[in-house]
């Protein structure tokens, strides 16, 4: 048995049994991959992968536990090597981060230019998508941190400690009637058509809740992943705005008026997460940090000694969240 086979057979998973994508990935050829997953069955006597033919169709339930403990065994091995650069590379090394537009639009440039200008020699990488698609990364070892509002607890293998509370913000055009109001209420919101974030995006779900809490349904007429794009739509006419506050640039929306709603909505978190059993580098912790100041090295270590969402979310109950 071998450390390649273990990774072979975990990235052949990863990427939907698809061989001939997962040789691109690890730079090497599609037979080479299927002969030696097919060495590996041999030496364990198991089938790990079902197929029709050439094609791989699913994973067996052996091969599932076998795949379990091969991402452990490589996570490990991920670890022994990064304690060996903390060691010999204190300063350097990469850090991958997976979020949302949202987060690196608004919430992230200034933490990324100073942890830049400390660790020079860190080769940062952002990677945008979905929550889905950014906790599954972090989950299966393609991102160091995982920072988002909604999904996160989809994944139990994530350690994940809260960052910042947000709320939202209608944004109109100055004509627009709404702009006249002292004061908003749900049923106003609900009279206008909507532009706002994709469910599933940026908090969506409290948007939802709100409605459904008021038994009324909201006319969303378009969603994107984008809150640059939202208000471009409504530049244009096509509907109200409801976006993170944040993401409203008094100085640069100079065409557009923000109305407050924080009364209208529930507030959501921000959390940012990494896979449990993570070695963390000094200056992962240095990042974390500089996102959310109260997250210390003492408390992150902590709470990654925890086993449930819920222990964590009680660690951090008495503390008092910045509102973004």
């Amino acid at each position: 048995m071998k450390l390649q086979q273990l990774r072979y057979i975990v990235e052949v998973m990863n990427h939907n049994l698809n061989v001939s994508s997962t040789a691109e990935s690890l730079f090497t050829s599609q037979p080479g991959i299927s002969k030696q997953v097919r060495m590996l069955e041999d030496e364990l006597g198991i089938q790990i992968f079902g197929r029709s033919g050439k094609h791989l169709t699913h994973v067996t339930p052996a091969g599932q536990e076998v795949i379990a403990i091969a991402q452990q065994i490589l996570s490990k091995v991920d670890g022994i090597k990064a304690v060996a650069s903390e060691h010999t590379m204190p300063d350097q090394g990469k850090l991958n981060i997976a979020t949302t537009h949202t987060q690196a639009r608004y919430a992230l440039p200034q933490v990324i230019t100073r942890f830049i200008e400390k660790y020079p020699k860190v080769s940062l990488h952002m990677h945008q998508g979905s929550p889905e698609q950014i906790s599954e990364a972090a989950a299966k070892g393609k991102a160091d941190f995982a920072i988002a509002t909604e999904a996160l607890h989809l994944y139990q293998d994530l350690i994940m400690l809260p960052c910042y509370h947000w709320n939202r913000s209608i944004i109109v055009r100055p004509d627009h009637p709404l702009a006249k109001l002292q004061k908003l209420t749900i049923e106003d919101v609900a009279n206008h058509p909507i532009v706002t974030y994709v469910h599933g995006f940026t908090g969506r779900s409290e948007l939802d809740r709100a409605f459904g809490a008021a038994g009324l349904e909201p006319k969303i007429v378009f969603t994107a992943t984008d809150a640059d794009v939202i208000k471009t739509y409504v530049r244009m006419g096509i509907g109200i705005g409801v976006v993170a506050t944040m993401a409203y640039e008094q100085e640069k929306d100079t065409d557009l008026v923000a109305l407050p709603a924080s009364h209208l909505f529930e507030p959501s978190t921000t959390k940012i997460g990494f896979r449990r059993g993570t070695f963390l580098r000094t200056y992962m912790y240095d990042f974390i940090e500089g996102f959310a100041p109260h997250l210390t090295r003492e408390r992150i270590d902590k709470a990654a000694t925890m086993k449930t969402h819920e222990e964590i979310e009680k660690l951090f109950e008495d503390t008092t969240l910045p509102t973004l």
